[in-house]
C-alpha cells in the first residue's frame, strides 16, 4: 500500500478539501453502517439482554476512545503545521513524543479499565441481568486496548499530512474482518459477548497495524531519526497541552449527553425508540457537513505551518458554501421524508406515537444542520490555526445550552423542547468561534516556531 500525502498548502483549495473530505465521508458513513450491522448480530444471535449488556457500557467505551482521539488530534495539529513548514526535525520531535504519551495512555487505561471496571459499572446502577454481559465485554475491550490506541495514533499522522485514504481502507478492512468474526466466533464457537468484543479488538489491531505499516514503509518523509526515538519535556508538554481541550470537551459531552438521555428516557419508551432511531439516522445525514469540517482544519493546520493565512480565508469562504448547500439538501429531505425514514425503523402499528416523535426529531434538527455548517466551518478554522482552548469553551458552551434548553422547555412543551435544545445550542456554538474568527487573534495562535 502507498501512502498518498497531499500538501494543502499549494493549488486550489476547494477542490483540495473535497478530495481530502470524500475518503473521511465514506469511512464516516461505513463506519455508521457498520456499527449498526454489528448491533443486528448481537440483538438476533443473542438476545435483548445481551444488547443491553454491551448498550450499557457505550458512555465508557466513548471515554476510552475520547482520550485516544484526543491525543491523536492533539498531536496531529502540531504534525499538520510542521508539514506545511516542512519542518521535518519538529515532526520527528512531535510523533516521537506523541508515541511514548500514547504508548503509556494504553498502559494506564488497560490496567485501570481491567480492574475498574464492574465497579463503575455497578456504580452506574447497570441492571443486575445485564452486568455481567457488560463486565464481559468490557474487560476485553480494555485488557486490549492498545488496538484503538495505535489505530488513532497512526491515522492521526496520516491524516495530518493529507492521507486520508489509507485510514479509510484500514477502517474497510477491519469492518468486513470485524463482521466475519462476530458471525464466527458468536455462532460458530458459541463465545456471547465475548465473542463480540474480541471480534472488535482484533479488528482494531488490523486496522492499526495497516496504517503503522505505511508510516513504516514512508518513515523517511516524516524526518525519521534513529538517533532521536525518546522524548524532550517541551515536546511532549507540546501534545499534551494541545490535546487536553479536546479530551476534556469530549469528556464532557458524553456527561452532557447522559443527563440529555435521563430526560428523554423520562417521556417512556414511545420517545426514547423514536430518539433512538431519528438518532441513527441524524448521526449518518451530519457527516458530510463534518467530513467537509475536519478537511477544513487540516488545510488551515498546513497553510498556517506555512505562513499562508490569505489561503485559509478562502477556503472558509467556499467550504461553507459546499457546506450549508449540503446542509440545505439534507434539510429538505429529513422534513419531506421523515416519516417514510422513520418507518424503516419503526412500524406505524407498533408505535405510532414512536414513529410521530422521530419524525418530529428529524424536522428540527433538519433544519438546524444549516447552523451547525456555519458553526464547524468556523470552529474548524480556529482549531485547525492551533486556538484549541477557544474551541474548547465554545463546544463546552454548546454543551451547557443543550442541556439548558433542554431541561427549560420540556417541562411547558414536552419532548419537543429536547429536539429544540439541539438547533439552539449550536447557536450558542457558534457565537465564540464567529467572534474569535473575526476578530483575528486566531492567526497568532501558531502551534510551532
Amino acid at each position: 500500500m502507498r501512502q498518498e500525502t497531499k500538501d494543502m498548502t499549494n493549488g486550489q483549495p476547494l477542490p483540495l478539501i473535497i478530495g481530502f473530505a470524500v475518503p473521511m465521508l465514506i469511512s464516516s458513513i461505513f463506519q455508521q453502517l457498520y456499527s449498526a450491522v454489528d448491533t443486528l448480530i448481537v440483538s438476533r444471535y443473542l438476545g435483548s439482554n445481551a444488547l443491553a449488556g454491551v448498550g450499557a457500557t457505550g458512555m465508557l467505551t466513548f471515554l476510552l476512545l475520547s482520550l485516544a482521539l484526543g491525543m491523536g488530534n492533539g498531536g496531529g495539529l502540531i504534525i499538520a503545521q510542521c508539514f506545511g513548514n516542512h519542518d521535518k526535525k519538529k515532526m520527528w520531535q512531535t510523533i516521537v513524543a506523541m508515541t511514548w504519551l500514547m504508548a503509556v495512555l494504553a498502559v494506564v487505561l488497560s490496567v485501570c479499565g481491567y480492574l475498574l471496571c464492574e465497579p463503575i459499572l455497578r456504580m452506574l446502577k447497570v441492571p443486575v441481568e445485564v452486568l455481567p454481559y457488560s463486565v464481559s465485554y468490557l474487560k476485553i475491550i480494555f485488557a486490549f486496548t492498545g488496538g484503538m490506541v495505535i489505530y488513532n495514533w497512526a491515522s492521526s499522522i496520516l491524516r495530518s499530512v493529507g492521507d486520508s485514504k489509507t485510514p479509510l481502507y484500514a477502517l474497510i478492512a477491519a469492518s468486513f474482518i470485524n463482521i466475519g468474526l462476530d458471525l464466527l466466533l458468536i455462532i460458530k464457537f458459541d463465545l456471547g459477548v465475548r465473542g463480540a468484543a474480541i471480534a472488535t479488538v482484533f479488528s482494531q489491531f488490523i486496522s492499526g497495524f495497516i496504517c503503522l505499516f505505511v508510516l513504516l514503509r514512508t518513515r523517511d518523509e516524516y524526518g525519521f531519526d534513529k538517533r532521536a526515538l525518546f522524548p524532550d519535556a517541551h515536546n511532549m508538554w507540546l501534545v499534551v497541552k494541545t490535546s487536553i481541550p479536546s479530551t476534556f470537551q469530549s469528556c464532557m459531552i458524553s456527561i452532557g449527553g447522559i443527563s440529555v438521555q435521563r430526560l428523554i428516557n423520562s417521556f417512556g419508551a414511545d420517545v426514547m425508540a423514536g430518539y433512538t432511531a431519528a438518532s441513527k439516522v441524524d448521526s449518518l445525514a451530519i457527516q458530510v457537513i463534518l467530513a467537509v469540517g475536519n478537511a477544513l482544519c487540516v488545510f488551515t493546520g498546513q497553510n498556517i505551518g506555512a505562513g499562508k493565512v490569505d489561503r485559509v480565508k478562502v477556503a472558509l469562504k467556499k467550504s461553507q458554501v459546499v457546506m450549508l448547500i449540503s446542509a440545505c439538501i439534507i434539510a429538505v429531505c429529513a422534513y419531506v421524508f421523515r416519516f417514510n425514514i422513520m418507518e424503516l425503523f419503526i412500524d406505524p402499528e407498533d408505535s405510532m406515537l414512536a414513529l410521530e416523535a422521530g419524525a418530529q426529531y428529524l424536522s428540527i434538527v433538519g433544519v438546524a444542520y444549516l447552523i451547525c455548517a456555519v458553526m464547524q466551518s468556523y470552529q474548524n478554522v480556529i482549531r485547525g490555526a492551533g486556538d484549541v482552548n477557544t474551541c474548547m469553551v465554545a463546544g463546552l458552551t454548546e454543551l451547557a445550552g443543550k442541556v439548558f434548553f433542554a431541561y427549560l422547555l420540556s417541562p411547558f412543551i414536552g419532548a419537543t423542547g429536547i429536539w429544540l435544545s439541539t438547533p439552539l445550542s449550536w447557536g450558542c456554538g457558534c457565537v465564540i468561534p464567529v467572534v474569535r474568527y473575526y476578530s483575528g487573534k486566531w492567526q497568532y495562535k501558531k502551534l510551532i516556531e
